[in-house]
């Protein structure tokens, strides 16, 4: 089998594949408790706080095995590993449904998060990677533009499923779509894995193995503290985005502003997401990931600074910034690595990058709700703010050209 950089006919078919299943594994595990936690725990009589340390625990399982789920998209490929991350979402989500304890509630999350260490954005962004190279950019940025409709589809789905079934019901149905929908696409829509002939750990040498058989190409190894700027910025900005995420609603209440406004800011971050990654999947082709990054985290900087203005439109035009920020700043987390560290390893790389940002994700929302609870609320968007200046100065740090031997 040819792979998919020499098929380019197939892309299109591998990137909706692609993002269906990850459609299926963001409303499986990521979003599930922002429609079932209320039912769950209304039935069981645990309290929310319990529920949704479930996914906390998820968090942490997944940011610990990530660098292993990683290196085996290296060594395997990434339709193996994303076909058993659906059989282990079934798994999680089946014990979840039927958990009748804590204890066997936070079992159900704890195999969650191993499905969601290899089977979510970075497994997927590996995989494009590995197949495509240096020229994944677009790519990725066609992934992430199917994939961002996972709260779209997946909230009414959910709630739908609830109503019908129960929580429990749902929970099965979940399971059912991944066995019977995400693990045939992934078996039969991605390529199998062949190793390469060579590896470089910069993008020009891959992109020359892909178009010629000559002899190996060697460069000079990407600088270390590329990957720990690299690092830093997008674990800053996880900790930023799962704290709005969870705290949108209170966190702007907090500050005065009418819940109608709240619910407002909220419902545009999705059009301002997706219509961010057609920009950048149209126009972006020549800007470098670099960039791209800095003006994802500067979005974010400036949505927060007007936050703390405190009127009702500047809070709108916040989050119609911030999601047009976050939209670029995704594309950045698959591309940015690729560009720089290069697609030798790449799968070992993400996996590296992935374990401090879902530690980040899980720490941060039960973090920012004692802040919320103890200090006022403009100290929080003031931290928001500080984390956000820190990722953009880090990323000043970053070359905004691939630098590397050419052939």
């Amino acid at each position: 089998m040819q792979s998919a950089s020499k098929q380019p006919q197939k892309l299109p078919r591998l990137i909706v594949a692609l993002g269906v299943g990850q459609i299926i594994a963001w409303a499986s595990s990521y979003y599930l408790l922002a429609i079932l936690a209320l039912p769950m725990s209304r039935s069981t009589g645990w309290s929310l706080g319990l529920l949704v340390g479930g996914l906390s625990a998820g968090l942490v399982t997944a940011g610990l095995l990530a660098p292993l789920a990683g290196r085996t998209i290296d060594r395997r490929g990434g339709r193996t590993v994303l076909a058993v991350s659906s059989v282990v979402f079934a798994m999680g989500l089946a014990a979840l449904a039927t958990s009748h304890s804590p204890t066997t509630y936070y079992l159900g999350w704890v195999v969650l998060g191993v499905a969601m260490s290899a089977g979510l954005y970075d497994a997927a962004f590996t995989t494009l990677g590995q197949l495509l190279g240096a020229n994944a950019k677009q790519s990725i940025a066609g992934l992430t533009l199917v994939a961002g409709f996972a709260s779209t589809l997946g909230w009414p789905a959910l709630t739908y499923l609830d109503e019908a079934m129960g929580w429990r019901g749902a929970l099965w149905v979940a399971a059912a779509f991944n066995l019977l929908v995400a693990l045939p696409i992934h078996l039969l829509a991605i390529p199998k894995h062949q190793p390469r002939i060579s590896a470089s750990p910069h993008p020009s040498a891959v992109a020359a193995v892909h178009t010629s058989t000559a002899a190996p190409v060697s460069a000079a190894a990407p600088p270390a503290h590329w990957l720990v700027l690299i690092g830093l910025l997008l674990t800053c900005q996880a900790a930023i985005m799962a704290t709005l995420s969870v705290h949108l609603i209170a966190l702007l209440g907090a500050i005065g502003l009418a819940p109608s406004v709240a619910l407002l800011a909220g419902m545009v971050i999705g059009p301002a997401q997706v219509i961010a990654r057609l920009l950048e999947m149209y126009f972006g082709r020549g800007v470098h990931p670099t960039w791209s990054a800095r003006v994802g985290i500067a979005a974010t900087l400036a949505a927060l600074l007007l936050l703390l203005t405190g009127y009702s439109w500047a809070a709108i035009i916040a989050f119609v910034i911030y999601g047009a920020g976050n939209g670029i700043l995704t594309v950045a987390r698959g591309t940015l690595p690729l560009a720089l560290i290069g697609s030798a390893d790449y799968g070992k790389t993400m996996g590296q990058l992935a374990r401090p940002m879902l530690l980040a994700q899980a720490a941060a929302p039960p973090l920012a709700a004692i802040a919320l609870e103890r200090t006022e609320p403009v100290w929080l968007i003031c931290l928001l703010a500080l984390l956000a200046t820190v990722s953009l100065v880090g990323s000043c740090w970053l070359p905004a050209k691939t630098q590397g031997v050419s052939p």
